[in-house]
């Protein structure tokens, strides 16, 4: 069962708790100090999605309101997308060069960046017990708790644009031929069946990543199994379908002609507009439509990436990113008085009045309004009756950093996707054996 009731509601994410994307300069060294006792804190994120830049600001100005002492700058300089932003944040936690707060993902990535050493533990913090247990898993080690939410949690699947599927008499596909056969109905009606945005790679990782969901229904220890190296991409023939999937789109011509240079910004604008008609997407990104195309925002509803059965169809849920701090920030209190804010019901409705409702919240008392946007709506079905997988990233550590790479190749027609599962396999026991995991 899921630990979700509809609509106006206290959110948590318990039905979520796990067993055991997203993408964000200034030198580092820490905030400044003023004369007046004032302390200014910089925030550190990549560039590359606005949604992200959107709630740094609104929460750093929110926090300030209420603490005049304290002055958050947002340095959304970094580079925008994965490798490049994961190797950035790496380098500078490395080097002592990380400004006092960044914004990163939460997850499998974490532990790359050797959080024990590097990052600021916020363990026995009262804030904490604002947080969902799934979450505090999420950013923690066997040492340490490091993040707090930075924005709510979300589905990834597909979003559609609703006047197109009505126009041509379609319905929500419940399996995977299902989809490509309304694709292919959306081609001969002279629209692009599926949006892609190669040129920001990692929205190339969609597909594979919340296929999930299918593999999860199958196996549900299949995280399990990952991380102990006794399941594959290759070898399992449902977790290799979260590949062939995008070979089947580029194979069957399905794709935008400019997918290999479109970015996020152009795909989000054609699947409102109706250019396109499906756009593999995460949920987060709901808010860009309704700020940049508020009069088309309830023309794009959402579905899971469909399976093989349509009695087994269902979503995978990503946990949000959150904000850290590294080990040797000049302001540890300045710092955790700011997270106790973004961890609180006061900051969930920051967040809420500044991208509008994208998900279920994983802050204690936090609601969601009635009048949640379409794409949030059809989530909300899926969270009530529990048919939901946590991305692999929130079941394992186990993540190949080259995906964005490998996914843009298949989804390119430059590699098949079994062999992309294989190259994927290669990548994650190459990150796996620098963890020091067992059984790699």
């Amino acid at each position: 069962m899921s630990a979700f009731t509809r609509r106006t509601r206290p959110v948590a994410l318990a039905g979520l708790a796990i067993a055991g994307i997203v993408l964000a300069g200034c030198a580092g060294g820490g905030g400044e100090s003023e004369s007046s006792g004032a302390v200014t804190l910089t925030w550190f994120s990549g560039a590359g999605v606005e949604a992200n830049t959107t709630t740094m600001e609104a929460l750093a100005k929110a926090f300030h309101e209420k603490n005049p002492d304290i002055t958050i700058k947002v340095d959304a300089s970094g580079p925008s997308g994965s490798p490049d932003i994961d190797n950035t944040i790496k380098t500078k936690l490395a080097t002592g060069a990380m400004p006092d707060m960044f914004w990163y993902n939460s997850g499998s990535l974490l532990s790359a960046l050797n959080p024990d050493e590097t990052m600021l533990d916020i363990s026995g913090e009262d804030f904490l017990d604002n947080l969902d247990p799934g979450f505090i898993k999420s950013v923690s080690t066997e040492k340490g708790v490091f993040g707090v939410p930075t924005q709510s949690a979300g589905g990834g699947g597909i979003f559609y644009n609703i006047p197109i599927y009505e126009e041509l008499g379609l319905e929500i596909p419940k399996t995977w031929d299902e989809f490509l056969a309304n694709a292919q109905t959306i081609k001969d009606a002279g629209y692009a069946p599926v949006e892609m945005t190669f040129g920001d790679a990692w929205t190339s990782q969609i597909v594979t990543l919340a296929d999930f969901y299918n593999v999860y229904a199958s196996d549900p220890d299949w995280g399990t199994k990952w991380t102990a190296n006794e399941v594959n991409f290759t070898d399992d023939p449902v977790a290799q379908q979260s590949f062939t999937k995008l070979q089947d789109l580029y194979d069957a011509g399905f794709l935008n002609e400019d997918f290999a240079s479109a970015k996020l910004d152009d795909g989000l604008k054609a699947i409102a507009t109706g250019t396109a008609a499906n756009y593999p997407m995460l949920g987060f990104a709901q808010a860009t439509i309704v700020s940049n195309y508020p009069d088309n925002a309830e023309d794009v509803g959402f579905f899971g990436i469909p399976g093989d059965s349509a009695d087994s169809a269902g979503m995978t849920v990503w946990m949000p990113s959150a904000v850290y701090a590294p080990k040797d920030t000049p302001h540890p209190e300045e710092v955790k008085k700011f997270m106790a804010f973004v961890a609180s019901t006061e900051g969930c409705d920051v967040i809420t009045e500044t991208l509008g409702v994208t998900g279920a919240y994983v802050v204690k008392g936090c609601t969601l309004p009635d009048d949640a946007p379409k794409i949030v709506a059809d989530m909300l079905p899926y969270f009530d009756s529990g048919d939901i997988a946590p991305a692999l990233e929130f079941l394992s550590p186990v993540k190949g950093p080259n995906l964005a790479s490998i996914t843009v190749e298949v989804g390119s027609g430059i590699r098949s996707g079994e062999d992309g599962a294989k190259a994927y396999d290669e990548d994650s026991a190459k990150a796996a054996q620098q963890l020091g995991l067992p059984g790699w």
